[in-house]
């Protein structure tokens, strides 16, 4: 992957963002996600599937600024 040049605030954003991400979002996904499985049956419990879908979606935006930050050029 090449380099992505952002300027120092735009990478102080993004790592803001990415620990926002891993530090807040993803506990209350986790905690969510335990409190819908105690409503019993998994295959029609609407808020377990909303959950995991959130969880899906914090989980691949941290990649994807792990990614960019990794690779990022400061200009």
């Amino acid at each position: 992957m090449s380099k992505i040049p952002m300027t120092v605030v735009g990478a102080e954003k993004m790592r803001h963002d990415l620990d926002r991400l891993k530090k807040e979002e993803r506990p209350k996904i986790v905690k969510a996600i335990e409190e819908a499985r105690k409503h019993g049956d998994l295959k029609e419990n609407a808020e377990y599937h909303a959950a995991r879908e959130q969880q899906s979606f914090i989980e691949g935006r941290i990649k994807e600024l792990e990614a960019k930050l990794s690779h990022a050029q400061i200009i």
